[in-house]
């Protein structure tokens, strides 16, 4: 484990559109000790995006390409990518969303501030032109494990932990690419960290792409469900309130 280094993790399924300019928010970041490990999952693309990659790891080497041989979703993507990570400090960026120049030094920065070993930051949404969409999501002050268990604002695009505290974490693989980046803060909050703690500064951008999960809350229902009663065992009654709770605060969230 390399004390001030930061491990980029992002997983990534035909990405040859957008991946280059993620990979190039992440160039200019004014904190220069980071590496990027990128895990393709099989793309059926014909390795567009891979030829992408490929390309700017030519000119720099702290960019790494891992291409999967089968489709594991994000969550085998990404533990992939965790199972090589070097550095002390953990984040996640996924194939199509943008950082600022100046995220991961503010972010470190209020690590140190608040003496945190999780926090989490604010973003603006964006669709495939660019374009802002809907307001900045601005982040509460910090969250326990029973406030994301109503409505969870820990997003990978933004959050930042520290593996020295937090120890090896790994998501949970069964779960796909439904949920399991929930499932993964459920569990630190749960066994690892009291809080997570919030940076109200918009740092990012977070592209709300037409095939994009998060963007078919439908097709969420039933995953979100599971989480409650069959992951985190709360019981019929306790997963229905936490459910609905979820339900009435995604409304919001996404309008």
């Amino acid at each position: 484990m390399v004390t001030d280094l930061v491990s980029i993790v992002t997983p990534m399924y035909k990405g040859a559109a957008f991946i280059g300019e993620t990979i190039r928010s992440v160039q200019v970041q004014t904190y220069s000790k980071w590496e990027m490990i990128i895990v393709d999952d099989c793309s059926p693309d014909d390795g567009a995006g891979v030829a992408v990659v490929k390309k700017f790891m030519e000119k720099d080497k702290r960019i790494r390409l891992i291409v999967s041989p089968v489709n594991k979703g994000s969550s085998g993507a990404r533990n992939i990518a965790l199972h090589e990570a070097q550095g002390r400090y953990i984040t996640f960026l996924d194939s199509d969303d943008i950082w600022s120049p100046i995220f991961l030094d503010s972010q470190l920065d209020f690590m140190k501030e608040k003496s945190a070993a999780l926090v989490t930051g604010s973003y603006h949404r964006i669709n495939e032109q660019g374009i802002q969409v809907l307001q900045p999501f601005i982040v509460p002050e910090k969250v326990s494990y029973w406030d994301i268990l109503k409505s969870n604002p820990v997003s990978c695009l933004t959050t930042i932990y520290d593996r020295k505290v937090v120890g090896e974490h790994y998501f949970k693989e069964e779960l796909k690419s439904l949920r399991d980046d929930y499932a993964f803060w459920l569990e630190i909050l749960k066994n690892k960290v009291d809080y997570a703690y919030g940076n109200p500064k918009i740092l990012a951008s977070y592209r709300l792409v037409s095939t994009s999960v998060t963007r078919n809350r439908k097709k969420l229902i039933k995953p979100q469900f599971l989480i409650y009663y069959q992951v985190e065992k709360l019981g019929l009654l306790r997963s229905i309130y936490y459910f609905m709770n979820w339900a009435i605060r995604s409304v919001f969230k996404y309008s």
